[in-house]
């Protein structure tokens, strides 16, 4: 079997102040390609057998096909050992100069070749029913991705104090309107007033980022690769539960007993990683 990661040695200095001021950094080849493989595994198995929550995002009519699943590692092995096993949990840890990483779910993506759908602009915070200043995403490609397809972020765009109104991906619907919030910028009408990040990706490969980031991705139309991408998503030390007001949360955790304002802990949020001082 592979190892659990004790390793330290994959998130330098300057990617935490890239992840601290950008709000998203690229980590290059974190991830050994037996973790792909397994990852590439689950995905198959999930594919093949969707969860509750899984959705196809492309009409029946049109070219390529996006699906989407999450909250699905209770019951897919594969992905419960890279989200604790991996080194996954201590990148998020080290990023989010937390004490703790806490698991809060997992994320597929897999968008066929000559998919036209792009995911919208958004944050992820305002969907979730967290509240956290300690929070790491990590996006991980378990196929080459060229940078005019790899999902894109506005830099600095977490530290801006604001809040967007979650967008359906499918873009035909909004979610109810909760108290507060804005919508998004339509940051490609404009790229040139934002410093929008990406990259070219290989498998091995992760780009953190906080839940509050903006961020979208592109359509592979012009693409002959599948675009696999599994996301891995962690809190820190202060993450707390809330129900959003006004609005429904995705993914939406029915099962979760927690009281408003209580910490993000439980069977649901287990303790994946946890400072050697501890």
């Amino acid at each position: 079997g592979i190892q659990k990661s004790t390793t330290m040695a994959v998130v330098s200095r300057a990617a935490i102040a890239a992840f601290e001021r950008d709000g998203a950094v690229l980590l290059k080849g974190v991830f050994s390609p037996a973790w792909i493989e397994v990852l590439r595994h689950g995905v198959e198995r999930n594919l093949a057998d969707p969860g509750p929550y899984a959705r196809h995002y492309t009409p029946a009519e049109k070219p390529g096909k996006f699906f989407g699943d999450y909250c699905n590692w209770r019951r897919l092995a594969e992905y419960e050992r890279f989200l604790r096993d991996s080194p996954a949990p201590e990148i998020a840890r080290t990023l989010m100069r937390s004490k703790l990483a806490v698991l809060f779910h997992e994320h597929v993506l897999v968008k066929e070749p000559r998919t036209l759908e792009k995911t919208p602009w958004h944050h992820d915070l305002p969907y979730y029913c967290v509240e956290a200043a300690q929070t790491c995403s990590l996006w991980v490609p378990l196929d080459p991705v060229r940078r005019e397809h790899c999902v894109e972020f506005v830099a600095g765009s977490h530290a801006w104090g604001r809040r967007f109104r979650p967008a359906k991906f499918n873009e035909t619907e909004a979610y109810e309107r909760a108290d507060g919030l804005e919508t998004a910028p339509d940051v490609d009408a404009a790229r040139d007033a934002y410093d929008i990040l990406g990259w070219d990706v290989e498998p091995g490969d992760a780009v953190a980022f906080s839940f509050l980031t903006l961020h979208g991705a592109p359509g592979t139309a012009t693409s002959e690769r599948r675009r696999r991408a599994f996301a891995a998503r962690y809190v820190g030390d202060d993450a707390v539960f809330t129900r959003r007001a006004g609005s429904e949360v995705s993914p939406p955790f029915p099962e979760v007993r927690l009281a408003e304002g209580d910490p993000l802990r439980g069977d649901d949020f287990p303790v994946v990683a946890s400072s050697p001082t501890d």
